[in-house]
């Protein structure tokens, strides 16, 4: 399926639109505030828009994962050619763009969530040419991450994120800021790192016949996925052998950074801690689901000999991710810390989900990232709420808010009780999915991860109980409720949440083929 606009593929557009708005914002004066707020609103609205658009034609019944021809929207060029180089012979690198099953919920979740940092980050005072032209890059980078089908195009985007997202924490963050940023940096650096080594090791072990019959090595990841491709000889030829379970652990400690899952966790309490709400929205509601994204994406169909080996490791690191993160969450006094390890809580269920490799679990998983994106999105706009107000975010510094916002504390219980996994609301649905799934592949496992739910209940209960009842104080009895502004932030996140708990079905339909074969390719180990 193609989709062009003034010639251009829509895809292509939905990557680089914030970049054109980058550079309108860097053409604007300093002082032209508002002008420099409104470009951005603007490019992201469109970017919003062409992505409602893919979502709605989309057809739902094409496989994708492994097949180009059922990846849609595809755009396909040579991009870098050189030829016969020493030792190496001829290098081909692709603009190979498409979209299946597993990308278009995150090309939606992406655009929205975009949308909403750009209207939170409104506020914004300092260096605001500076914030927004960074932030416009960060969206670029997450979006390309979503879209490329060429691990080399997919490296560049990934490693786009790191520097926009270094400088909005270092920058524009609270009181720790440096350190927090520079911890990012070096773990998300380091993961990097790995996923370079593996992407060599792979183009050095893979390659096609083109139509004049040579032999050429290629950065495709679907050219990856085929067994036929590979070199008779490579480091990672065959299957099962030590050096493609080395490559399969090298990039699943890449991708797990991101995620991030437990052991590799440490650097998101104080990432969110410091970063802007705005950041800290983009952080939880996209950045984290890049991770668990390249693992569908890239690690199992591409090395699914190996992911089989370890599917206990990873449902084991999914369970003590739930366990832990639900524990820390109950013991902080910091409202975004708390938010923070639930985070990592939420993202051991997507981790759960994925390990089982059946459909159900798989499901799950990836409605679960889409669901926690919204969720998460809006829990941390509460906080950011209270503390634009307040210049406080301690959940003992509050207390019968609910008595002075109304319509403020209305929107919080939507996402409260989303996030503890309430009936009729979005995480319901995916958690129940997940869990189904695990159960099927690891009983014991799933039964432990599932006293997460106790634990989350627990914590969400109390921050409900010590923010929101009781009495109000007098130093909050003026706190004015929630404005235009903000309502516009919540109010598409609420409907969202609200509308996927009651009717899940629209989001299931359009990844369960996909994700159906996505399961299917990695249990027959390759094709």
């Amino acid at each position: 399926m193609e989709f062009q606009i003034f010639g251009i593929g829509i895809l292509t557009w939905i990557v680089f639109l914030p970049i054109v708005g980058m550079l309108i914002v860097l053409l604007l004066p300093n002082e032209q505030k508002n002008a420099i707020r409104w470009t951005a609103a603007t490019v992201t609205g469109l970017q919003l828009v062409l992505a409602v658009v893919v979502t709605m034609i989309f057809d739902r019944t094409a496989l994708g994962i492994n097949d180009s021809n059922s990846f849609q929207f595809v755009e396909q060029f040579r991009w870098i050619v050189v030829e016969a180089v020493p030792w190496v012979g001829k290098i081909e690198i692709m603009y190979f763009m498409g979209i299946d099953g597993l990308s278009v919920l995150m090309v939606l979740l992406t655009a929205l969530i975009s949308v909403i940092g750009v209207i939170s980050s409104w506020n914004i005072e300092k260096m605001v040419k500076g914030y927004f032209a960074l932030y416009l890059l960060l969206v670029t980078g997450m979006m390309g991450v979503f879209v490329a089908l060429d691990f080399f195009l997919f490296f560049i985007f990934w490693e786009v994120m790191l520097l926009p997202m270094y400088f909005l924490i270092g920058i524009w963050g609270g009181a720790r800021r440096e350190y927090a940023a520079i911890k990012f940096f070096i773990y998300t650096f380091v993961g990097g790192v790995l996923m370079l080594l593996v992407m060599l090791a792979l183009y050095f072990s893979v390659a096609y016949t083109n139509e004049a019959g040579e032999q050429i090595h290629t950065f495709n990841l679907l050219h990856m996925m085929n067994a036929a491709n590979y070199v008779e000889g490579s480091i990672l030829y065959g299957l099962d052998t030590t050096w493609r379970y080395v490559a399969w652990l090298a990039l699943f400690i890449s991708f797990a950074i991101k995620v991030p899952l437990f052991p590799f966790h440490t650097w998101l309490p104080d990432a969110h801690v410091e970063a802007p709400t705005p950041i800290s929205v983009i952080l939880a509601g996209v950045l984290l689901k890049l991770g668990t994204y390249g693992m569908l994406r890239v690690l199992f169909p591409i090395l699914p000999d190996a992911t089989i080996f370890f599917m206990y490791l990873m449902a084991s690191l999914g369970m003590i991710s739930i366990i832990y993160g639900a524990l820390c969450a109950m013991a902080q006094q910091d409202f975004k810390k708390l938010i923070a390890y639930s985070s990592i809580s939420h993202m051991g269920i997507v981790m759960l989900g994925m390990a089982a490799l059946n459909t159900q679990g798989t499901v799950g998983a990836v409605l679960q990232m889409f669901n926690h994106g919204t969720i998460t999105a809006m829990l941390f706009l509460i906080v950011g709420v209270l503390y634009d107000r307040t210049s406080k975010r301690g959940v003992y510094d509050f207390g019968g808010i609910a008595n002075q916002m109304p319509k403020y504390t209305g929107i919080a219980m939507v996402a409260m009780f989303a996030a503890l996994g309430l009936p009729g609301l979005s995480g319901f649905v995916s958690e129940l999915f997940s869990f189904l799934g695990a159960f099927d592949s690891f009983r014991w496992i799933t039964i432990i991860s599932v006293t997460g739910i106790v634990l989350t209940a627990a914590y969400i209960l109390w921050t409900v109980q010590r923010v929101f009842l009781g009495s109000l104080s007098d130093v909050h009895k003026t706190l004015p409720d929630l404005t235009g502004r903000e309502l516009l932030m919540f109010i598409p996140l609420a409907i969202i949440v609200i509308f996927l708990g009651v009717y899940p079905a629209p989001a299931i339909e359009l990844m369960n083929a996909s994700l159906s074969h996505l399961v299917d390719f990695v249990n027959g180990g390759m094709p």
